[in-house]
């Protein structure tokens, strides 16, 4: 009989206490911006489309593992961009699979300065299989057993802004879901369980430094702030089970170095900045990752955390690959990589 693994405990208090990120998480988000804030959509310049995978806690059975594909253009002469995403992640018994479409309109500033506002639509097919999950004694919460495969489609909608330069810096807010819609299936509002897909914010980020007049070296620092439920933080506790979050702010900082436009090597690192139960969050992971660009507009990369938490014994790290094209569809030729 299989055991109720670590991993599993951590998915029954996420999706019963709501109580941490529920977003997929990854290490390389720098280059799937269009993950989290719609209004990236079309700011390359050119034809972009990649997919990554991540395998978390690699180790631990049940440990979640998600994919990404994307794909984004400008069109109309650079103002408007269309993008589309799709996501699967998968954490122990439960699955979610979110397809969104992306549209963005680029404001020209002053110099190469650009502004873009960008809103989204998706639709997410959330369901568990209950039955996968064995327990090591009879004395469990019998919620687990009345609807032992629900499924739910619960469609959202989404924002962001993009303030940036290609070649100096970028600034960006994105709300990929504003609709905080409830787990529990039907009108079933009588258990006592609960579930709820919290709105997530997302604050980032970052510059491009070049270390010689040349530009064959260019320095860029990065940061992402994740944080769930931002304004139900300042609200007064109440009765009402979704009226807290205990879920800590997250924020990643990230370090690279790009050598001749071809090669890039980059370290980050992955912590909270607040109080979670009481206690002060631990240390997220360290992590380092690389990418390469080949001429034909091919890139591929990789990267790998080193777990920092008591999950450090169990797991072996978590790992990311991922591979992308960019091609400038209307010059019909590859382009330079961008910084952002």
């Amino acid at each position: 009989m299989r055991k109720l693994t670590t991993i599993v405990v951590l998915v029954i208090a996420m999706f019963q206490l709501a109580e941490a990120q529920q977003d997929a998480m990854f290490t390389k988000y720098m280059f799937n911006t269009l993950n989290y804030n719609p209004a990236y959509a079309g700011s390359r310049g050119y034809l972009s489309l990649g997919a990554l995978h991540r395998t978390q806690w690699w180790g631990i059975e049940g440990a979640p593992h998600s994919q990404n594909l994307w794909v984004h253009s400008p069109i109309k002469g650079d103002k408007v961009g269309l993008g589309f995403g799709l996501i699967n992640d998968i954490i122990g018994p439960t699955n979610s699979i979110t397809a969104n479409i992306s549209y963005a309109y680029h404001l020209p500033l002053k110099g190469l300065n650009k502004m873009s506002i960008g809103i989204q639509g998706g639709i997410t097919n959330w369901r568990a299989n209950w039955n996968r999950l064995d327990f090591e004694s009879d004395n469990y919460d019998e919620s687990y057993s009345e609807d032992f495969t629900p499924s739910l489609w619960l469609p959202n909608v989404g924002m962001g802004l993009y303030f940036y330069n290609q070649e100096k810096y970028f600034v960006g807010v994105g709300i990929p879901h504003f609709i905080e819609s409830d787990y529990r299936k039907g009108d079933d509002v009588t258990t006592e369980m609960w579930a709820k897909q919290y709105r997530h914010y997302y604050f980032s980020a970052g510059g491009a430094i070049p270390l010689d007049k040349s530009k064959n070296f260019v320095f860029r620092p990065m940061a992402l702030v994740k944080t769930v439920a931002l304004f139900k933080r300042f609200a007064k506790k109440s009765d009402d089970p979704f009226g807290s979050v205990g879920a800590p702010t997250e924020f990643d900082i990230d370090l690279s170095v790009f050598f001749y436009h071809t090669f890039w090597l980059g370290v980050s690192f992955r912590s909270s900045i607040e109080k979670f139960a009481g206690q002060r969050s631990s240390f997220d992971s360290a992590d380092v990752w690389v990418s390469y660009f080949f001429k034909n507009g091919l890139r591929v990369g990789a990267a790998y955390d080193y777990t920092l938490t008591k999950l450090q014994q169990p797991a072996r790290g978590s790992f990311e690959i991922m591979l992308g094209y960019d091609l400038d569809f209307k010059e019909k030729k590859i382009v330079t990589p961008r910084y952002f």
